[in-house]
Order: structure tokens, then sequence, then C-alpha cells
């Protein structure tokens, strides 16, 4: 079985979405072909178009952007539909990743995805809300079931066997281990450092725009 695993994060490194896909693509081990996709613009090829239809099931894993996906994957998943390709058997899947500490906050990104699927007859086969994705980098990755990324690890796992066996399951949501106070004080910490980094100040973080 031949799976595509499309980053569609306008990062095109070290993003929450490839770190993962990397994870996935651990869980999907030796029992698939996997075919790594970028959609990091707002364009595809036709190319690329081509070897996506080679691939029996489609893995999209992006950020959440204002309770939906990134704009320039929005334009990229018109252009397939626009291809009109015709496979009753493609399998999508889908991963979205948030800043939030609340998985569910992507509740309406994978609703979108599944709401494609209906348009283009492609089977949707669920998805996963990743919420605290802010912190996966700083986050050791530990002995399996261990440390604060076990329940999103156990969420990949579950879906890599999904995957595989080309089935269909609801939408599920998960978050870091780690107390959501505390996530918090880091992601504002962390907001102090990078405006600081970029030559603001922390009073500009209350800015509003009119």
């Amino acid at each position: 079985m031949r799976i595509s695993l499309i980053n569609g994060s306008p990062k095109v490194n070290n993003s929450a979405s490839s770190m993962l896909l990397e994870d996935l693509a651990g869980c999907l081990g030796e029992n698939a072909e996997i075919v790594d996709f970028g959609f990091h613009s707002p364009t595809i090829s036709k190319e690329v178009v081509e070897e996506l239809e080679k691939t029996g099931a489609w893995e999209f894993l992006c950020p959440l952007y204002v309770d939906s996906i990134p704009g320039h994957l929005l334009s990229c998943l018109i252009q397939l539909e626009e291809a009109h390709i015709h496979n009753p058997e493609l399998h999508i899947y889908g991963i979205v990743n948030c800043g939030f500490y609340e998985g569910i906050q992507a509740e309406f990104a994978l609703k979108l995805l599944q709401n494609w699927c209906l348009k283009t007859d492609f089977i949707w086969g669920g998805g996963i809300g990743v919420g605290g994705g802010g912190g996966l980098a700083m986050m050791p990755k530990l002995e399996s079931g261990h440390g604060p990324r076990a329940p999103i690890e156990k969420g990949l796992a579950e879906l890599a066997d999904i995957i595989l066996k080309k089935e269909v399951q609801k939408n599920k949501y998960v978050s870091v281990a780690f107390p959501r106070c505390l996530y918090k004080m880091a992601a504002q910490l962390g907001w102090r450092q990078m405006i600081k980094k970029n030559g603001g100040k922390v009073k500009d973080l209350r800015k509003t725009w009119e």
C-alpha cells in the first residue's frame, strides 16, 4: 500500500506538522510505502497530482489557522478537486495541530476536510486534533507511553493502524500530558522572548488593531 503524507504547513522546516509527520511515518513502519509531499505554497504541479493518484490514502497534516486550515492549503484542495481524480476507494485522513492547549479547537478544521471529501466523493477516514502543538519542539521524546507527548503518540499509533487497514474512525482530540497552567505560562514567556528578539517591546503584545 502506498500512502501519501502531505505536510500542509506554510513553514518548510522545523514545524510541528513536520514533527507529527515524522512520528506518524514511524508508526506506519515497514507496512507501507510512504510518499512525502510538501504543500507549502498555494499551487501544486500536475506532476504532484499524478503522483498522488498512484497512492491509496492521503494524510494531511497542518496547523490550525483561525479555526480553519491555512489558506494556501485550501487553495491546494481546490486544485485537487478540479483535477477530477476518480478513485472511489481513496481514503483521506487529517491531523490538525494547534497552539491552543485543547485539541478540540481543531474540530472545525477537521470538519472542513471532511466536507471536502463529501464534495469530491473521497472517503473521509477520520482525523486527530492535536492540542499543545506549540510546545512539541521543546518536549523530549521518551520511551513510548511516557512523558508529555504520550497521549499524542498514542493517538498517532491508533490512526496509523486505521490507515493501514483503510478503515474509518471518528475524529479524535488529544493534548499534551502537561498542566494547562504551566503550558500557558511557557507560551507567554515564549511570546515575550520572541518579540524582544524581533526588536519589539513586551507591551506591544497588548496592542489591538483599529
